[in-house]
């Protein structure tokens, strides 16, 4: 075997060295921004699912042990979202409660205000947005969104209908309601329990809600993260005692 002379030897491994760094680089540049989707049962109406401390004592727990960048937060009262933002190390917070019919907001039986809420783990305040779907079914409640956008990101949270044709429609809109920041390259997620399944042998398929440049990831029932000009690395669901949802933790990556 011919062997190469020494400094043609180091120049070989030099140029191999360099390439590695560079193909390397965009990889190394990513950071990870994992979000985790909370649905805490925690409004004392649907009593075979309420738990009271024991819930938020749980969902402060799990927060600790994840460290995700955000939490998505269903089913809880306004002032669970102080409680909680501890665990996230002080960070920026907002809610939106669902509302009646008549437009007043849906309460706890504690009397608080009942609906969604975002924590992040930043000390930068996002400009925060919320809204009542046009689409709603027939129930007391009419369901909504509620948002925060940074300068480099854009991240909401939802709770949509039980009746599937009507939470499919309230899906369809949060989607085109993010699109536009989406397709200008915004970093831009939505999560929440929106009473979809992926795939299911009867009744619309979450996946048909999605659309470019949005991808989907879920906890294999109602609850998903759609998500755009970011990457994805893995997806993590822990089951929950005292409530009646897994968390899931989806980890995504950004620039």
């Amino acid at each position: 075997m011919r062997l190469l002379p020494p400094l043609r030897l180091l120049l070989v491994l030099m140029l191999a060295a360099t390439g590695s760094m560079v193909n390397l680089s965009p990889a190394a540049a990513a950071q990870e921004y994992r979000v985790l989707q909370l649905n805490l049962c925690h409004s004392g109406v649907n009593t075979s699912c309420y738990n009271g401390a024991a819930t938020l004592q749980e969902a402060r727990d799990v927060i600790s042990a994840k460290q995700p960048q955000v939490v998505s937060l269903n089913e809880i009262c306004k002032n669970d979202v102080p409680q909680l933002t501890g665990a996230m190390g002080n960070g920026y917070s907002t809610f939106a409660p669902a509302r009646r019919p008549d437009g007043t907001p849906v309460r706890c039986t504690n009397g608080d205000e009942y609906g969604n809420g975002l924590i992040f783990r930043s000390a930068t305040v996002g400009t925060a947005f919320s809204g009542v779907y046009a689409t709603q079914d027939s129930g007391s409640e009419k369901r909504v969104y509620v948002c925060a956008e940074f300068a480099d990101l854009v991240g909401c949270s939802t709770h949509l209908s039980t009746t599937g044709s009507v939470a499919m429609a309230q899906c369809k809109a949060a989607i085109a309601m993010l699109r536009d920041r989406a397709a200008a390259g915004k970093p831009t997620f939505l999560a929440g329990d929106f009473n979809l399944k992926y795939a299911p042998l009867f009744g619309p398929n979450v996946q048909d809600c999605n659309s470019a440049p949005f991808f989907r990831k879920g906890d294999g029932s109602v609850q998903h993260i759609f998500a755009a000009n970011m990457g994805f690395t893995r997806t993590e669901v822990t089951s929950m005692r005292y409530t009646d949802h897994p968390a899931l933790l989806v980890a995504l990556t950004r620039p």
